[in-house]
């Protein structure tokens, strides 16, 4: 734990989000800081933009060539600010410390400072503004700013050394957060994996290691238990496509099932939409019944799927394909076709073919599946429900254990920048 250490006397800012400071720190105007860099061009420079709080490169093979003629140069060790849309984006991180000599965006704000400052402390500072207090200003609809809306803000004015001091704690600090956090997601994405592993295995092999093997006569999928078929997804049900082009969206009405709302094998509520009942042609048959399962059938997704459960039942398919299995325990089959050899090496070439990929339905029946015996289904399901409860639970906490470093590193940051706490050359 840190030995957490406070100024001998503290202040009010008169600033709402920095709220006390240390006595003898000061507050000033941003503007008596920073000024806005003049505009000036050079195509020989790449091209850049900001992605959570960094300076990064950016495509130019997207960028017409009159375009990168009219974006302006921002160096290393100015501030890059991106003013547009606040409304539209709550989370991105708008303010940069740039690392790097490249051009941008006419419509971003470049700041050089006009005093002596560390510029690593007020890349500190200038992040909890952005989090803070930036984000509320500006108007119109799309809510963009300029530097006279942040010139008047106020921020606050250490001393040069305790500035030193501070962004040197936070740069070690926060290496080592970030660094866990880093930890923490790779084995979150091991979890996945082995999740992914023990699915293709059991519906591929079984769940009894010793059962005697037989050829499937089919090259990639190899050899699979005796008494198991080798089918193809038309002969175990029925394929239906969904409404295509929705019917006008409401505030509530029948949930509208679309590809965005697919993910892995589960129905997710993101970006969820209602359609009016009477606006829904019912002679397609869009109606989404329990254990149907709904496979997405273009875009960077295509062939992910998912079971409709029980509480869905009564919802809409969009643009997307239906799966009604008639002979075949639905919720195995669920399972089957999140395994990687029906995902990746059936559909791989699907998915490749074109820039936009696409499945239609004659080529979902064409799927081909091993199918066990009903009784081994059920014990196959119910041991991958077990396991992915089990794997789910392990994911939650690893997740939350990144939310609480996360939000660490937020408190850590403001108290730090703020003087709330007091850092130094001797602060562990």
């Amino acid at each position: 734990m840190m030995n957490v250490q406070k100024y001998p006397a503290y202040k009010n800012s008169g600033v709402e989000w920095i709220e006390t400071v240390p006595s003898h720190w000061e507050v000033v105007k941003l503007k008596r800081l920073f000024c806005e860099k003049k505009k000036i061009t050079n195509v020989d420079l790449p091209c850049g933009s900001i992605s959570f709080g960094k300076v990064v490169y950016k495509d130019e093979e997207k960028i017409p060539e009159a375009t990168k003629k009219s974006y302006q140069a921002v160096s290393k060790g100015e501030y890059l600010l991106n003013p547009l849309n606040l409304n539209y984006d709550l989370i991105s991180l708008r303010i940069a410390l740039s690392d790097k000599d490249v051009v941008v965006s006419s419509g971003y704000i470049v700041l050089n400072s006009i005093v002596k400052l560390d510029k690593t402390y007020f890349k500190w500072l200038l992040h909890r503004y952005d989090v803070a207090f930036m984000k509320t200003l500006g108007s119109g609809v799309r809510q963009t700013i300029n530097f006279s809306d942040i010139g008047d803000s106020e921020l606050i004015f250490p001393p040069l050394p305790e500035q030193t001091a501070i962004a040197q704690f936070l740069d070690r600090k926060t290496a080592l957060i970030d660094q866990a956090i880093d930890i923490k997601q790779k084995q979150i994405e091991l979890l996945k994996e082995r999740r992914q592993i023990l699915i293709h295995q059991a519906v591929t092999r079984g769940l009894n290691p010793e059962v005697k093997m037989k050829a499937s006569g089919v090259e990639w999928i190899g050899e699979v238990p005796e008494g198991w078929e080798v089918v193809r997804l038309k002969t175990l049900g029925k394929i239906k496509y969904g409404l295509g082009q929705p019917p006008k969206t409401k505030e509530d009405g029948l949930p509208l099932i679309r590809a965005t709302n697919v993910e892995r094998g589960r129905i997710v509520e993101k970006d969820l939409i209602f359609v009016d009942p009477e606006d829904i042609p019912w002679e397609r048959d869009p109606m989404l019944k329990e254990n149907d399962i709904i496979v997405v059938r273009s875009g960077a997704y295509t062939g992910d799927s998912a079971i409709i459960p029980k509480h869905y039942a009564g919802s809409i398919a969009g643009y997307d394909m239906v799966l009604t299995p008639t002979s075949i325990n639905p919720r195995f089959l669920s399972y089957t076709l999140l395994a990687k050899y029906v995902l990746y090496d059936q559909l791989y070439l699907l998915r490749m073919r074109a820039a936009q990929p696409h499945l239609n339905a004659e080529e979902l029946g064409q799927t081909i599946i091993v199918c066990p015996p009903k009784l081994e289904q059920q014990q196959i399901f119910e041991y991958l429900e077990n396991i992915s409860k089990k794997i789910a639970t392990a994911i939650t906490l690893k997740q939350q254990e990144i939310a609480k470093l996360q939000e660490y590193k937020a408190t850590l940051i403001n108290s730090a920048v703020t003087g709330k706490i007091k850092v130094g050359s001797h602060a562990q």
